[in-house]
């Protein structure tokens, strides 16, 4: 082509904004604690900007409102003052973290899973009442600090349809209302945002619009069409997708007349057939996003290159761009040196992939094809061990009989009481575990710390009255990187931070190779608290989808395929924990929905291998061993099927925040196995009464059956303190014993 030697722009959809150091976190942690005021966190917050703006400046253009405190959904919905009623406050920064947080006065925010990552947002409250309002402000000042260092800045916002469709109804809201039917209100309050960005000096303004990268109906299309229609005479508008094709959602925004479209290359490749098929107008802006924002494998910029030449045949205006928001990534690989080089040399995060970016919009940058999968990756056994597996490796015997035999073996009343698996990690504890790690505390001086806390633990449990109890989990730093560190395949990062909500930060492992399991896991901790205890212990672990969804997989075989082999190397640990004498044995599988394809499509394979994985991990158990399993913070509607497909014995699962509302799906959907319907959130520091967790469970005894429901909260408690623990779990025991008196 005549235009090879042409260079190209160059851009980022978002950037990490927890800091490099996650200096955002701690100065949050520290303001909701009291030991740092209000100026202080926005000083810490205008250095996590400035950082940001420093690592975006090496590109050509640079989005801006990416920063946030907690979620930039959260920050849509106070940037068009939909914010409901109960977290208004005087001081706005306390209205901000009472919608999501929650505080003594109001309950937060629902929250759950921004489409297939496992990022949180917070679920905006809309009502036929809702009175939006401009409020530009930080979009307009975020905007300016970019422009002030001289940077061609682009602000970023959540788009219209949307932020509509990722809302839900408020309280009382009348039957049949959906958000999107308040999208002409809105779309007027984005108008003025958008002039406010104008008259600041903004060109081109970022409308994000992850939402069209599902399955939309003629009806929503036609409100798409309508809301740009609208918009763009207003400002220069790019149109971000960043989690799949656009579909039959692109030809819509380009017939709107949108100036610019940013296309996700590496999950939505055939958008780039549809843009090459439709002769748009080469003055139409399009973003190639050729840089995966969502996994920490260099890029192959032979192939990346390749593409770049494609969109530029039909289009004059390029830009080289990430796929998605580079939020998913951490911030920076200069810290892993402890990793094998030949893992290094594969591996690129944020500050890495703009380096990416650049090299491609450079006309003599490198141009390298990405290299096989070393041999010394690969484990024949593991392979040969699930090629010999037998058609019905993943069945158990049917449920009616298992429930019979079980109840045999442990007698529990009706509502029995327990909770999801950690306590509180305190900071002894985490001091305990780091010093040991640093080799300045003998493995005898740690086991002996370990084992003090889950005596503790056991202690006050059997003070509490719960009725199936749990180890506490002192020795985890967190539920999939403990299992990394102790499987083939796996390596751990030093610093590789990413948020997974507010200031809650996560170090996915990478999962490089085949996966195997040489020495039991957890056995010695559950064995050892069941020691001290006889009531009953439940052993914890974590499963296969979600060990996957929470790490940073290989890409050169299929999802399931890796999963099968996690779920081989679980099999191992859950035979191990039955032969020591364990009872109850939960799998944990709160990704389950996060994995789940964003388009219907694919949707029936991923249900089938995922539900796959998990079996195979726990069929290998007599009938009296019962098999519990935890979900938390999605919409479960969407995985009935799946829930019912994972054959547990139990499941245990999030309801506080959506109030109940996965109870009455289990209900029409006639599951028959036993429910824990989370009645306490945990991500929240409000402790809820024993009467408002009471009403909870009445609910779902409603729906369920008394014989079926089990009384836990929504999730583990180690981000908690013992001060709200306590008395949550109390309150939590007073509850069960009240409904199940009712029901006697």
């Amino acid at each position: 082509m005549t235009n090879n030697r042409i260079a190209v722009r160059s851009t980022a959809l978002g950037y990490p904004r927890i800091g490099s150091d996650r200096e955002l976190k701690r100065a949050l942690e520290a303001h909701w604690s009291g030991r740092l005021d209000a100026e202080g966190l926005e000083r810490a917050a205008a250095a996590v900007r400035a950082e940001m703006l420093d690592d975006l400046s090496v590109l050509d253009s640079v989005p801006t409102g990416v920063f946030s405190y907690y979620d930039h959904v959260l920050d849509t919905a106070f940037a068009v003052d939909a914010v409901a009623p109960r977290h208004r406050r005087g001081d706005a920064l306390a209205s901000y973290f009472a919608a999501a947080r929650g505080d003594a006065e109001a309950a937060p925010l629902e929250m759950t899973k921004w489409f297939d990552t496992n990022y949180h947002y917070l679920v905006p409250e809309i009502g036929p009442s809702t009175a939006f309002a401009a409020r530009p402000e930080k979009a307009v000042a975020e905007f300016l600090e970019a422009r002030e260092r001289g940077l061609d800045a682009r602000p970023v916002l959540v788009g219209p349809v949307s932020f509509l469709l990722l809302a839900k109804p408020e309280d009382g809201a009348p039957e049949g209302f959906r958000p999107l039917d308040r999208i002409d209100d809105l779309v007027e309050v984005y108008a003025e945002i958008l002039a406010a960005l104008g008259r600041a000096g903004a060109g081109l303004v970022q409308l994000d619009e992850p939402a069209l990268a599902a399955d939309r109906s003629a009806e929503e299309l036609a409100v798409v069409a309508a809301a740009y229609r609208r918009l763009v005479g207003v400002a220069e508008i790019l149109v971000a997708g960043g989690y799949g094709p656009f579909g039959e959602s692109l030809p819509v925004l380009l017939d709107a007349g949108v100036e610019g479209i940013a296309l996700d290359l590496v999950r939505g490749r055939s958008d780039l057939e549809a843009l090459e098929a439709l002769n748009v107008s080469r003055e139409t802006f399009v973003l190639a996003g050729v840089v995966d924002g969502r996994n920490i494998w260099r890029t192959d910029l032979h192939e990346a290159a390749r593409l770049i030449e494609r969109v530029r045949a039909v289009s004059d205006r390029v830009e080289v761009s990430s796929s998605s928001s580079l939020l998913h990534v951490p911030v920076d690989l200069s810290s892993e040196t402890a990793l094998e080089p030949e893992l290094l040399a594969r591996l690129s995060f944020a500050r890495q992939k703009l380096a990416e970016i650049t090299a491609l919009a450079d006309p003599d940058g490198p141009r390298a094809s990405r290299q096989a999968t070393p041999d010394a990756w690969r484990d024949d056994a593991v392979r040969e061990r699930l090629a010999a597996l037998g058609a019905d490796a993943d069945r158990r015997t049917p449920y009616a009989d298992r429930r019979a035999a079980q109840a045999e073996r442990v007698p529990l009343p009706p509502l029995p009481t327990t909770t999801i698996g950690s306590f509180p990690q305190t900071a002894e504890l985490r001091k305990a575990r780091a010093a040991h790690r640093q080799g300045l505390m003998i493995d005898a001086d740690y086991h002996a710390r370990m084992k003090a806390e889950v005596a503790a633990v056991i202690a006050e449990q059997e003070k509490l009255g719960l009725d199936v109890l749990v180890h506490g989990e002192p020795e985890r730093n967190d539920m999939v990187q403990y299992f990394a560190e102790q499987l083939t395949g796996f390596a751990t990062t030093a610093a590789g931070w990413v948020q997974s909500y507010g200031s809650r930060c996560v170090r996915p492992p990478i999962l490089f190779g085949d996966v195997a399991r040489t020495a039991p896991m957890t056995v010695p901790w559950t064995s050892y608290a069941q020691s001290l205890t006889d009531k009953p212990v439940k052993g914890m672990l974590t499963g296969p989808v979600t060990i996957l969804a929470w790490s940073f997989v290989r890409d050169d075989q299929p999802l399931a395929d890796t999963a099968d082999q996690v779920a081989l190397a679980l099999r191992d640990e859950v035979a191990d924990l039955e032969a020591a004498g364990t009872a109850i044995i939960q799998v944990d599988e709160p990704a389950l929905r996060e994995l789940l394809p964003v388009r219907e499509a694919p949707r029936a394979a991923y249900r089938e291998w995922s539900t796959r994985s998990f079996r195979l991990a726990t069929s290998g158990v007599r009938p009296e061993t019962s098999i519990h399993t935890h979900l938390c913070y999605s919409e479960f509607g969407v995985v009935i099927d799946a829930i019912a497909a994972l054959d547990a014995d139990v499941t245990s699962i999030e309801a506080s925040r959506s109030k109940m509302e996965v109870v009455a799906d289990l209900g029409r959907a006639g599951y028959a196995s036993g429910v824990g319907p989370g009645v306490w959130d945990i991500h929240s520091p409000r402790v809820p009464g024993a009467a408002e967790m009471a009403a909870a469970l009445r609910l779902a005894v409603a729906a369920l059956g008394t014989g079926r429901v089990w009384a836990n909260p929504d999730c583990g408690l180690k981000t908690r303190r013992y001060e709200e623990v306590v008395p949550a779990l109390e309150g939590l025991v007073e509850a069960a014993r009240t409904v199940r008196a009712e029901a006697a």
